[in-house]
């Protein structure tokens, strides 16, 4: 991240615009609105920036820069199309700390305009930090238009009942509940749809009532394979009201960046043979902290239900009789194949596909091999990076064609993402003097054939 957003209140606070054209003009509304009292230095001033330049209560100096009109003020923008100019601003800026914007040249800007979207107070800034505004523009456009009108609406009645809720409630998350409440149900659908009066008459009843969810539960949530874009709807709304957070290693950085900032997290992460908190410790973990009331997130790597061992941590919830939800998450397999061109199924070459378990319960490979050879299935094994060439071994001493393809697919669906393709029997010896590491996923079946052809239209039609 190379630039922390801040938001200034500049109220009645002294601001200067260097230039006077159309430029200054855009920038002096957004400065007014902010309700800043504006000063203008330029040679000739537009009609309508004078006019904003007046209702704020600033003055305009018929001049060229020099740095005496820097002298109290917090924030100062250049807008004029000679570098000489932009540059010394920026430069007497500098040596006063004094924060300074200069117009479409973010090299030499200490703070950056975002693209803004207003739903006072409710206010939204987005910024490419220069390098591309169309984008950021393109961003903001996407937000109006999912964002309704009324939204600052919302806002304003919430404020207006903050001061009686924090007095009712005396506990931090017994507000953040009551308010998810409000603004996530049909008091705020109230609100947007024109019936203002009436929601507040629902939330005092409320606060009144003393209304505050406070019973635990636990979200157990497939995080994919990888790429947050794989992610749920409902994964995603979880993740945001969750308070604390038990997730493995398999929960790739970028998707536990969208948890909820302020909740707790806790890494169980487990490796092959090495686990960081064993599994019956964390079945615990998630039972005592629904009965302390917390809203406990248990974010896993893939499905939870597809060697995610899932079905251990509800059965103790159940046991406790501890409410939960379960979101199903796209499997490696699904996800792994997909990114890779290999698909798992194919009428012309697999009419089935078998998902397996890299390792047991007691860390054998004590598989059913004969049942593994039909040509006409796909063969997927989770997890058997470690144990992949006894698995290529074993198919073909139990009658597997030693030419049939095997793909192992590393760090899938990331952008790192390696496929490693080679017929089953040399492909241990194929990534033998490789880099490789987990997670990884192996595909075995005559599906991976098509992997060359599928793979290449799907990066060359994505550049059209």
């Amino acid at each position: 991240m190379d630039y922390l957003p801040l938001f200034f209140d500049l109220k009645k606070k002294p601001c200067l615009i260097v230039g006077g054209g159309t430029i200054a003009t855009r920038k002096a509304r957004l400065l007014h609105k902010a309700q800043a009292k504006i000063d203008v230095v330029a040679p000739d001033i537009d009609k309508e920036l004078l006019e904003i330049v007046n209702d704020s209560g600033g003055e305009y100096f018929c001049d060229t820069y020099a740095s005496q009109y820097l002298s109290s003020k917090v924030l100062v923008i250049s807008a004029t199309d000679i570098n000489s100019v932009n540059e010394a601003v920026a430069r007497d800026c500098h040596a006063r700390h004094l924060p300074v914007n200069v117009v479409d040249n973010p090299a030499i800007c200490s703070v950056i305009m975002p693209a803004i979207i207003d739903r006072d107070p409710i206010i939204i800034g987005v910024t490419s930090g220069g390098e591309a505004p169309v984008l950021a523009r393109r961003v903001r456009t996407q937000l109006e238009s999912m964002i309704p009108g009324r939204y600052g609406e919302l806002g304003r009645i919430a404020s207006e009942f903050r001061s009686l809720v924090k007095s009712t409630f005396a506990s931090e998350d017994e507000r953040r509940r009551f308010w998810e409440a409000v603004l996530n149900g049909d008091i705020a659908e109230k609100i947007l749809a024109g019936e203002s009066d009436q929601a507040k008459v629902l939330i005092q009843k409320k606060i009144d009532a003393k209304e505050c969810d406070s019973g635990g539960e636990v979200y157990l949530v497939g995080a994919g394979p990888g790429d947050p874009d794989l992610l749920t709807f409902k994964a995603l709304r979880l993740m945001q009201k969750a308070e604390v957070v038990l997730y493995d290693r398999l929960v790739s950085p970028p998707i536990l960046d969208m948890v909820r900032r302020d909740a707790e997290r806790i890494y169980v992460g487990k490796k092959r043979d090495k686990h960081a908190v064993p599994q019956q410790q964390i079945n615990q973990m998630l039972v005592d902290f629904a009965l302390e009331g917390k809203r406990v997130l248990r974010l896993k790597g893939g499905d939870p239900f597809i060697f995610g061992r899932g079905g251990e941590e509800i059965d103790l919830l159940a046991e406790n009789n501890i409410p939960f939800q379960v979101v199903p998450g796209i499997t490696a397999a699904s996800g792994c194949a997909s990114y890779s061109g290999i698909p798992l199924t194919h009428r012309d070459h697999s009419q089935s596909v078998r998902f397996i378990t890299g390792h047991l319960k007691a860390g054998e490979t004590d598989y059913p091999w004969p049942e593994f050879v039909n040509d006409q299935q796909t063969l997927v094994f989770y997890m058997g990076l470690a144990r992949l060439p006894i698995i290529c071994q074993k198919l073909i001493e139990h009658g597997k064609d030693e030419n049939t393809p095997a793909a192992l697919i590393e760090k899938g669906t990331l952008p790192n993402q390696r496929v490693h393709i080679a017929n089953l029997k040399d492909l241990p010896e194929y990534i033998a003097d490789k880099d490789i590491h987990a997670p990884t996923l192996l595909i075995i079946g005559s599906v991976v054939s098509l992997h060359k052809r599928l793979h290449w239209y799907k990066k060359h039609s994505a550049d059209d």
